[in-house]
C-alpha cells in the first residue's frame, strides 16, 4: 500500500537503539521532517478544475469573486487540520473510520459511492485539462488527447511512485512550482489594477450575487478548492509522520505543512482569476469559452508566448492532480472496502471512468462542450463536499476515535458545522433551481 511506501522513505529520519525511526537536530530540522503531505495535498487545490471556474469568475465578474476564493482557501485550511487530527491522534483514515464507524453495508457503502463519485469528478477535469494542455502544446486533437491521459501516470506511479515516496514528493512539489511560476509571469504581464483587486479580496461584493450564474461558479469555485478527496488523503498520508513527534507536536508541525502549502496553492488560484480579470476582462472579453479560447485570448491580450505558458502550466497541474488523485483512491479503495489495489490498477479503472463520459461528450456535442463539463464537474465536488466533511467532524469530536482530551476545540466544530450548513443550503438551491424550476443557471 502507499501508507507501508511512505514509512520507508520519509526524509531525515535515523534509527535509534531499537529501531525506531527519530529526528535528529533542532525545532527546524524536526519540523522540516513534516513537510510534504501538506503540499502534496495542496495539488488538488490547484487542478484543472479550478482553472475552469477561476477564469471564468475572473473574465465575467472581474475581481468580485476573489473573496470567495480566499474565503474557500480558509475553509479548506479548516477542514485539512480536522483531516491531520483524525490521522495523528486516531490513527485512522477518514475512509477506513467511516467503514468502521457505519457497520451496515446500507450506511457505508453509499458514502464509497459518493467519495468514488467525487475522485471520478476530479479526474474529469485533469482528463480534460490534460487533453487541452497537449493540444496546445503539441496540437494533439482533443480525441486522442483524451486517450492519451488513460496511461499517463500508470507508468510513472507503477515506477517512482511504488519504489520511493519521497521522490514522488519532490516531483510532485517539482511540477507545482512550474505552475506557480507561470501564473506569476502571466499576472506580471497582465498588470492587475491593485487597489480593486485587494479591496474585492478582503471585502465580499454581495452585489454580484444578484447574478444566479454568479451564485454557480461559486459553487464551482468551493467545490474545486475544497475538494473531498483530499479529506481522506491527508488523514492517510499524515499518518506516517505521526510517530516521529508527540502526538500534539505531530498536528502542529502537521498543521503548518499543510497551512503554507494550501496559502501557495490560494497565490495560484487568486493568480487565475487575477490574470483573466485583467487579462481578459479589462480588455472587453466577458466569457471565455473553453480553457482553449482562454490560451489565445491570453496570447492576443498579453502578447505572444502568454498562451504556450498558459498551456504549460495547465499541463503541470493536470500531471501533478492525476498523481495525488490515485493516491486518495487508494486510501478511499483500501479503506472502505477492504481490500489492497495496486496504484496502477486503481489509477486504469478511475481514468477509465472519467474518459468514457468526456469521450461521449466530446463525440456528441464537439470539442466546445468540454469546459461546461469541467463547470459541472466542480460542481458535482461540492455537492459531495457534505458526505465527506459530516463524518470528519464527528469523529474528530468523538474521544472514542481520537482519545480523550484530543477531541476538535468547540468553536473550530461549530465553524465548520457552518460550513456544512452553507454547503447544503447553497447545493439544494442549486438543485432545485436547476431541476425542479428548470432555471439554467449555467
Amino acid at each position: 500500500t502507499y501508507l507501508g511506501v511512505m514509512a520507508e522513505t520519509l526524509p531525515l529520519l535515523e534509527k535509534d537503539a531499537d529501531g525506531a525511526r527519530v529526528v535528529r537536530g533542532g525545532g527546524l530540522r524536526r519540523m522540516l521532517s513534516f513537510l510534504g503531505p501538506g503540499f502534496i495535498v495542496a495539488v488538488g487545490y490547484i487542478d484543472p478544475g479550478n482553472w475552469a471556474t477561476g477564469l471564468e469568475a475572473g473574465a465575467k465578474y472581474q475581481y468580485e469573486l476573489l473573496f470567495v476564493i480566499l474565503l474557500a482557501n480558509v475553509m479548506a485550511m479548516l477542514l485539512q487540520h480536522l483531516a491531520i487530527r483524525l490521522g495523528v491522534f486516531g490513527e485512522i483514515d477518514l475512509a477506513t473510520a467511516t467503514r468502521k464507524k457505519l457497520r451496515s453495508p446500507y450506511l457505508w457503502a453509499p458514502m464509497w459511492v459518493f467519495a468514488e463519485v467525487a475522485i471520478i469528478a476530479c479526474d474529469l477535469a485533469e482528463v480534460i485539462g490534460g487533453a487541452i494542455a497537449l493540444k496546445l502544446l503539441f496540437g494533439v486533437p482533443i480525441f486522442f488527447g483524451i486517450l492519451v491521459t488513460v496511461i499517463d501516470v500508470i507508468v510513472f506511479l507503477s515506477g517512482i511512485g511504488s519504489r520511493n515516496f519521497r521522490l514522488l514528493e519532490m516531483v510532485v512539489v517539482g511540477l507545482v512550482g512550474i505552475v506557480g511560476a507561470c501564473f506569476a509571469i502571466e499576472v506580471f504581464l497582465a498588470k492587475p489594477a491593485l487597489a480593486p483587486m485587494f479591496r474585492s479580496m478582503f471585502v465580499p461584493q454581495m452585489d454580484v450575487f444578484r447574478d444566479r450564474h454568479a451564485i454557480f461558479v461559486s459553487l464551482g469555485i468551493i467545490g474545486a478548492t475544497v475538494m473531498p478527496h483530499n479529506l481522506y488523503l491527508h488523514s492517510g498520508i499524515v499518518q506516517n509522520r505521526k510517530d516521529l513527534e508527540p502526538p500534539r507536536t505531530s498536528v502542529s508541525f502537521a498543521t503548518w505543512d499543510s497551512t503554507i502549502a494550501l496559502f501557495l496553492a490560494f497565490l495560484v488560484n487568486a493568480s487565475i482569476l487575477i490574470t483573466a480579470a485583467a487579462g481578459l476582462h479589462s480588455k472587453g472579453t466577458r466569457d471565455v469559452a473553453s480553457l482553449e479560447d482562454a490560451s489565445s485570448l491570453l496570447d492576443t491580450a498579453l502578447g505572444s508566448g502568454a498562451g504556450i505558458i498558459f498551456a504549460l502550466a495547465l499541463l503541470a497541474s493536470g500531471q501533478s492532480s492525476t498523481i495525488t488523485g490515485t493516491m486518495a483512491g487508494q486510501i478511499v479503495f483500501e479503506g472502505f472496502l477492504r481490500l489492497p489495489l495496486e496504484p496502477w490498477k486503481r489509477r486504469l479503472v478511475t481514468r477509465s471512468l472519467a474518459v468514457v463520459p468526456a469521450l461521449a461528450v466530446v463525440c456528441i456535442y464537439g470539442p466546445g462542450s468540454v469546459n461546461e463539463m469541467l463547470l459541472w464537474s466542480q460542481a458535482i465536488l461540492s455537492l459531495q463536499l457534505p458526505f465527506a466533511i459530516v463524518p470528519l467532524v464527528m469523529f474528530t469530536s468523538d474521544e472514542n476515535i481520537v482519545g480523550i482530551g484530543n477531541q476538535t476545540p468547540k468553536l473550530v466544530a461549530t465553524l465548520c458545522w457552518v460550513i456544512v450548513t452553507v454547503l447544503v443550503a447553497l447545493n439544494l438551491w442549486m438543485l432545485v433551481m436547476q431541476f425542479a424550476y428548470g432555471v439554467d443557471i449555467l
